[in-house]
């Protein structure tokens, strides 16, 4: 299934597998990705170009596919982590990051519209770099740009992740040149970059010393990205403190510009979500999310919200977990089985 919409930039789509495993990435050309599952087969040969076929990309991201091995499955890997880390992030929200209405949602301006397109633009980011360091993509290597200084009396002895190449080729992939009039097309250009930033934020320059007596003599020193876990709560930070925007004409240069609350002496940042509509409440069902009814919560912190004062329903549950361990000589664990009791509160319909 594919969902489209139409701007001045052209067509955005989107497109979910069979399996539902798939997170979908926009950009100001047409993109979508990805199909049906792939084959466990090495992305080689045919079996790659077989992997580009299946895609649903513009003319010139196919190309840039059938040329690169590796990218079939760090795309693959890109839609995994940030489905993951999307779903983590708001296991507690009453949008949790759902497949139930994504389409009809990624049509919209909402704040879980902008987190969408960063999210997604992270991941692909973060899973490029760290394809290039480990030697799944032909066409990239280790970092070669530390960007510290006296360079020389750094070795750089490990392979560090490339996030320089990856944000270049991902602005290629996406097509992001021109500066759109159409106001949609800049805001998701814009929450993209954010998700972008996000990534290139948490990188850091890693150090081992070598030397007589733990001395410090010669440094070996690599670029490490931090976990995208880092990355996801960061642009949960930024969905938490979203801007709304609208658009306004530059009376100096007559260019279209965004514009919303000021804060900091200036009305958005280039790290700030910003979106275009408030959100549904995502309480009932609706073309956007299945609503909470059903949903798992904590009665004394997340309960209250979730369940939208409908209340929630308590139920007992018995659980088996391992208890009372011992080591026995020399490398054998024994466990015994018990079963726990525990109250379970699920929100209710009505």
């Amino acid at each position: 299934m594919d969902t489209c919409y139409r701007n001045d930039s052209g067509t955005t789509c989107f497109l979910y597998s069979q399996d539902h495993q798939n997170v979908g990435l926009t950009g100001r050309e047409p993109l979508v990705f990805l199909p049906a599952p792939f084959s466990n087969e090495p992305p080689t040969g045919k079996v790659h170009l077989k992997q580009c076929e299946q895609m649903t990309l513009a003319r010139r991201q196919k190309r840039l596919c059938r040329r690169e091995p590796g990218l079939a499955e760090t795309l693959r890997e890109s839609v995994r982590l940030s489905l993951l880390e999307c779903r983590y992030q708001f296991r507690n929200e009453r949008w949790n990051c759902s497949l139930d209405g994504r389409g009809s949602l990624l049509k919209r301006g909402f704040k879980e519209t902008a987190f969408l397109l960063a999210v997604s633009s992270a991941a692909l980011s973060h899973a490029l770099a760290k394809a290039c360091s480990s030697g799944r993509m032909e066409r990239c290597t280790c970092d070669d740009s530390p960007g510290i200084q006296h360079r020389e009396a750094w070795q750089w002895g490990v392979c560090g992740d490339n996030l320089k190449y990856s944000t270049k080729f991902l602005k290629k992939f996406l097509g992001q040149k021109r500066v759109s009039k159409d106001l949609r097309a800049q805001i998701d250009s814009h929450n993209i970059n954010v998700g972008i930033r996000a990534v290139k934020s948490g990188l850091k320059t890693t150090c081992k010393c070598h030397g007589v007596s733990g001395s410090c003599a010669v440094r070996t020193c690599w670029k490490q990205l931090s976990p995208f876990h880092d990355t996801g709560r960061l642009l949960k930070f930024r969905y938490d403190t979203a801007l709304r925007v609208l658009s306004v004409t530059n009376a100096a240069t007559g260019e279209t510009e965004l514009a919303g609350p000021r804060r900091h002496g200036q009305s958005h940042r280039s790290t700030d979500l910003v979106f275009l509509e408030d959100s549904p409440s995502f309480c009932r069902p609706s073309r956007y999310s299945p609503g909470t009814a059903g949903r798992s919560c904590a009665k004394d912190t997340s309960c209250q919200s979730l369940c939208c004062g409908r209340g929630y329903n308590t139920a007992m549950h018995l659980t088996t977990l391992s208890c009372h361990c011992q080591v026995r000589w020399c490398c054998h664990v024994e466990c015994q089985t018990c079963v726990r009791e525990e109250e379970v509160y699920t929100c209710k319909n009505t």
